[in-house]
């Protein structure tokens, strides 16, 4: 059986700037939804609004038609992969692992350049590799949903492609919301994909309506 998470009727403003208006947004578990979007325009915005760390001026989140205003309280419904790193750094990959109810071998196998570093300490790794564990414990969590702000970020072209291999590998499990300004991976993967301009949300129906849309352009 699939499962929904909706998002609709979203009022968001910062002082006299409106940032989000009316949106509406579906996602649905087997799917993954690619969102894009300027810099500026509130993507992130709107992921935390979802999550339930952001509380804007209207809004309605339901899963499975049931609304869930702090969905950070359920694990079992989403996760959500930040722009920041959220791992603290002092912690073992051993132990991250562990909190994730995660087996490290897969992953190992998966990244070789990660073998006999279990005991490694998330402080010790480059700005990609700390991006990759934290990409890939929350891809393969137990949640219905997963949320990914810039998982391509900092990432090697190699990686990006595991990324995107690992991420079409759970999509029958589950349903994915993703944006990056690397939008061409983004389209690689998505099954629906959403373009926020001008205050609202664009479900976009053919690659024409990015350019009609504003926001593919030759410097994007």
């Amino acid at each position: 059986m699939a499962h929904q998470l909706e998002v609709d009727s979203v009022q968001l403003q910062f002082g006299e700037r409106e940032i989000l208006s009316d949106v509406y947004l579906k996602c649905e578990t087997g799917k993954i939804t690619g969102l894009l979007g300027r810099n500026g325009t509130g993507k992130s915005s709107l992921m935390n609004i979802i999550f339930g760390s952001l509380v804007p001026e209207n809004k309605s989140v339901r899963f499975d038609g049931k609304s869930v205003p702090k969905a950070y309280q359920h694990h079992e419904l989403l996760s959500y992969l930040p722009q920041y790193n959220f791992i603290p750094a002092h912690l073992t990959l051993n132990r991250v692992f562990l909190d994730f109810n995660l087996d490290f071998a897969p992953f190992e196998k998966f990244f070789p350049e990660f073998i006999q570093k279990h005991r490694s300490k998330i402080i010790q790794l480059s700005g990609g590799q700390r991006r990759l564990v934290e990409t890939y414990v929350l891809i393969k969590s137990k949640s219905e949903f997963v949320m990914l702000d810039e998982p391509f970020c900092h990432l090697s072209p190699l990686m990006i492609a595991a990324v995107k291999e690992l991420i079409k590998e759970e999509q029958p499990n589950k349903g994915f919301l993703i944006t990056d300004h690397m939008y061409h991976d983004v389209i690689d993967v998505a099954s629906d994909l959403y373009v926020l301009a001008e205050e609202q949300l664009h479900l976009v129906k053919e690659i024409e309506d990015l350019e009609r849309l504003g926001y593919a352009s030759s410097n994007h």
